[in-house]
């Protein structure tokens, strides 16, 4: 059941989650562009105190300092890559990601299995797309945390992600032009985020924008697909990726605890209504629109039924398997009423928010000497 909720329509624009003609009112990135402006209201920040101050931050530099690799030397980019075979053997351990039955009376009714074959193939590449899109948005506002985090630690480490996420993207744009040959353009709802993550001065929002919200939606994402994928060169990418992005996301839980612990409830009103309308435009991207339309079908056609499927409703929740208990460590579920654990409980996500929050596993994601091992979600 859905529930609407009075301030849906100030937060979101729209005052039940999935209204359609809403989702589909944002236009679709023009695929010809090539450059997208952003007005950063943020000041930049010089700290004349070089104490070590958070002895948690140096930690974690630390690690990033000896957990740097190479994308163009460590990952084995001589990988012949079967993008039909790779795609049929994900779908075969999985299915297609959504259950056929469903859209009986539709247009893709008639589908047969080359359909949903190249159905999986345009949906691999737009995820991996939106994947390379969300580590530019990352490289540029961790660049930004460089210049407006007012602490020295923090800086420190910060610095080491814009290396971090550098890497991200030569390494996701690079598999896509030489394995899979193209892109999609950013989905539009992923950009408005961005654009809001951007835009905003307080730095706090940065943090809670891009590296609890963006950051560990990507963390879940990566490993959700580095369990089902047997190709090997991806694999290893995601899992290389991995050991990076939960230094990331924990980077963001151990700074921002310190901050809202000191906040008052109208200060944490807003940052809770942030991480809403960010939860619901990262669901609303998983749509995958821009595939649809490829494929030739009408989104008109099939948004009632993609939404509510309910095979993706299982792979969508999973993917906030890393934000929601984030989101409690810091204090963001039960503070004004509960009113963000209310608004999760809509979506059907709450039932994460005792699994380890990343502040307390990021170690475990640490590359191994084959760097394969990888945590199980929730342990």
């Amino acid at each position: 059941m859905t529930i609407v909720h009075n301030d849906n329509q100030t937060i979101l624009g729209r005052g039940e989650i999935n209204d359609i003609d809403a989702i589909l009112a944002v236009p679709t990135t023009d695929p010809n562009e090539v450059e997208h402006v952003v007005k950063n209201n943020a000041d930049s920040i010089f700290t004349w105190d070089y104490s070590l101050a958070r002895p948690p931050l140096r930690k974690l530099y630390e690690k990033a300092k000896t957990g740097q690799w190479n994308g163009t030397t460590d990952l084995p980019w001589n990988t012949e890559v079967d993008i039909e075979k790779v795609v049929k053997q994900d779908q075969e351990t999985l299915g297609s990601g959504l259950d056929v039955n469903t859209f009986i009376g539709t247009p893709v009714q008639k589908w047969g299995e080359k359909e949903w074959l190249n159905f999986g193939i345009e949906g691999r590449n737009w995820q991996l797309s939106q994947f390379l899109h969300g580590e530019q948005g990352a490289l540029i506002c961790t660049a930004k945390i460089v210049e407006t985090v007012p602490w020295y630690d923090a800086k420190l480490y910060a610095s080491t992600q814009v290396v971090d996420e550098a890497r991200h993207v030569e390494v996701f744009g690079r598999y896509l032009h030489e394995k899979l040959g193209g892109s999609y353009q950013v989905n539009a709802h992923l950009r408005l985020l961005l654009d809001d993550i951007i835009n905003d001065s307080r730095w706090d929002m940065t943090y809670l924008g891009m590296q609890v919200m963006v950051e560990g939606l990507a963390l879940a994402a990566f490993g959700f697909l580095h369990q089902i994928t047997q190709e090997p060169l991806l694999k290893q990418l995601l899992r290389y990726v991995m050991s990076d992005e939960a230094r990331h996301v924990a980077f963001g839980v151990l700074s921002l605890k310190e901050v809202y612990d000191g906040m008052t409830d109208a200060e944490m009103k807003d940052r809770q209504e942030f991480a809403f309308e960010a939860a619901v435009r990262m669901r609303d991207r998983f749509m995958q629109q821009e595939v649809w339309e490829r494929m030739g079908v009408n989104m008109r056609d099939i948004m009632p039924l993609v939404i509510n499927d309910p095979t993706r409703e299982v792979f969508q929740s999973m993917l906030f398997s890393k934000i929601v208990p984030n989101c409690k460590k810091l204090g963001l579920l039960e503070r004004n009423d509960k009113w963000l654990r209310h608004r999760f409980e809509d979506m059907g996500v709450i039932q994460f928010e005792d699994w380890a929050d990343t502040g307390e596993e990021y170690t475990s994601f640490e590359l191994s000497p084959d760097a394969e091992p990888v945590p199980v979600a929730g342990e």
